[in-house]
């Protein structure tokens, strides 16, 4: 928007998606991974090494995890859908029995259900936080349930103190879906140290990266020993849970089935280097979301994510909301302006009963009315660690513009 001398009124920016000038050049992406020589240098020295995986690094991450989070215990494994798998293999989730969880996130969180027999129940969002509530939570807890599966949206807790109290009341598996959270605190406790179990995700658009790789934490080391036989094919060494005697020092056992869920050294010598810049990252993403809050919170077409106190939150992603009611256009129409002036931004998520195979087991539309309005509204702006100010800004003023353009008179 600018002043027109001549004419001697305001006129809007013409969009980019209908022939005019783009914000920017060069495409921004709503996330992207951040690799220094550091990171290069440590994955090389294991290349160069002895092991490629079932190596040191694999113990030297998982104790660098308790160091950061305070857990007693840490499994690391291929992905952030294994540690869930394991998580609820650990809590003993089994057939017919029920998991509650978020629609707003990826499927992974409910999956991890599936594949273990049970099934899993969708429980409604906070309109003002987009995180689980702890209140449809409770309503939907039936016989069956086993355990909740809470995620942290973007990067903020859930009402942690709220969901143990339920899940304690009713014997239920508190397991924390931490794939955006590392970094964030909890009433100053670290994400990882304060459910039955939780997970993280080092996928690359994550806070922090191996490639893939994920993990599992928890202080109960019963749920521990059973998260190291469910990574590994059900297989153990561990002389205290040989059903037989030893044929020698090359012994070992399958005593139960699980999966190959390994993580690589490669990865694990990733993750190792990414984690000494967590708190680089953290700084960075806090400073970009603040200054995001600053700007749109100004802007009456925009609803902006209110977090809880209790969470110190480093944000996975940035999620922008929009008043449709004050709009001309469609969610659609705003997401493709955006794009058109170089700024290309993502939605999460579609909720999970929305998908064809949930829809085929009879999950259908209407579960969720909060959920399923915050999917109609919202897309995920850019950030990461290595956006320099210029492309924040740049983000703003395509906001700034796509608004002015549609929004009401």
């Amino acid at each position: 928007m600018f002043y027109d001398q001549k004419r001697g009124r305001i006129k809007v920016e013409q969009l980019a998606i209908n022939g005019a000038k783009p914000v920017r050049k060069s495409k921004l992406f709503y996330g992207h991974q951040y690799i220094d020589d550091a990171d290069v240098q440590a994955v090389v020295e294991v290349l160069k090494s002895d092991y490629l995986t079932c190596g040191p690094k694999i113990t030297e991450l998982e104790q660098k995890l308790c160091e950061i989070t305070g857990a007693k215990y840490a499994v690391v494994c291929s992905n952030g859908t294994a540690a869930l798998h394991i998580a609820c293999q650990a809590a003993g989730v089994g057939e017919q029995d029920e998991v509650i969880t978020t629609p707003i996130t990826f499927a992974a969180s409910a999956n991890c259900a599936l594949y273990c027999g049970a099934k899993p129940v969708f429980a409604d969002i906070d309109p003002n936080t987009y995180n689980i509530s702890p209140k449809s939570v409770e309503e939907k807890i039936g016989e069956r349930t086993k355990a909740v599966v809470a995620v942290d949206f973007t990067g903020q807790a859930v009402e942690l103190e709220k969901l143990q109290n339920i899940c304690k009341k009713n014997k239920l598996v508190l397991i924390e879906d931490g794939a955006h959270s590392i970094g964030t605190k909890y009433n100053g406790k670290a994400v990882g140290s304060i459910a039955d179990m939780t997970t993280f995700s080092f996928h690359p658009v994550k806070t922090v990266t191996g490639g893939e790789g994920g993990a599992v934490l928890t202080n109960n080391e019963q749920y521990y020993k059973k998260l190291l036989l469910y990574r590994a094919h059900g297989i153990t060494r561990d002389p205290e849970l040989l059903e037989r005697e030893s044929h020698g020092s090359w012994y070992y056992e399958q005593i139960d089935l699980g999966m190959n869920y390994r993580m690589t050294d490669i990865q694990a010598a990733l993750i190792l280097s990414q984690l000494d810049k967590l708190s680089a990252f953290s700084k960075r993403r806090k400073e970009i979301v603040e200054r995001y809050n600053q700007a749109f919170s100004e802007i009456p077409e925009l609803f902006v994510q209110q977090e809880i106190p209790e969470s110190d939150t480093t944000r996975h992603l940035y999620i922008l909301r929009l008043k449709l009611e004050t709009l001309t256009c469609s969610r659609r129409e705003f997401f493709e302006a955006m794009a058109a002036e170089g700024i290309c931004c993502n939605v999460h998520y579609i909720p999970v009963y929305y998908h064809p195979y949930y829809e085929k087991m009879g999950y259908q539309k209407g579960l969720c009315p909060q959920a399923e309005k915050l999917y109609e509204e919202i897309m995920s702006l850019p950030l990461y660690y290595a956006m320099k100010d210029e492309d924040v800004e740049d983000v703003i003023h395509a906001v700034k513009k796509v608004v002015e353009y549609y929004k009401k008179a």
